[in-house]
């Protein structure tokens, strides 16, 4: 499917780009997170209109990430969780639990903003983690896990 990208999209392209995906990409994620719409004609002219308008977004959304980004770079967030003896949790510390305790401490950020690249934290101790505010705005933190006595 043609479709116009009216916000930049990792691994895709920028504003007002015209690429081809699959259908299923288009009509179940891009389309209604409003990320893109259908390359008809109408709309590509439509878009052409709106362009300087969709521009200077883009350029609010970056400026605020930027922003958000130089005020969590070097955080330290600490996480708590029942740990074992030999410290291991039981269980494992999540980007939904990362996210939480970012909220606790000020920043919003959305779950999905926080990238674990080894998937999720299992032991005690101090990982860095990245927190993706926007697509070219990716700041590390450290997350410090403390053991609880189960």
């Amino acid at each position: 499917m043609q479709i116009i990208l009216l916000d930049k999209v990792a691994n895709l392209g920028n504003l007002g780009d015209v690429v081809k995906v699959k259908d299923g990409y288009a009509r179940n994620f891009l389309i209604p997170t409003t990320r893109a719409r259908r390359a008809t004609a109408v709309a590509i002219k439509e878009f052409e209109l709106r362009r300087a308008e969709l521009e200077k977004v883009a350029a609010d959304k970056l400026a605020a990430a930027t922003a958000l980004g130089e005020k969590m770079s070097g955080l330290t967030v600490s996480v708590s969780q029942k740990a074992g003896v030999d410290g291991r949790l039981f269980g494992s510390v999540t980007n939904a639990d990362i996210a939480e305790a970012m909220a606790k401490a000020g920043f919003v950020i959305a779950k999905s903003q926080v990238r674990l690249p080894n998937g999720p934290l299992k032991t005690v101790g101090e990982f860095p983690v990245s927190v993706a505010a926007h697509t070219d705005v990716v700041v590390e933190i450290t997350v410090k896990v403390v053991g609880e006595s189960a």
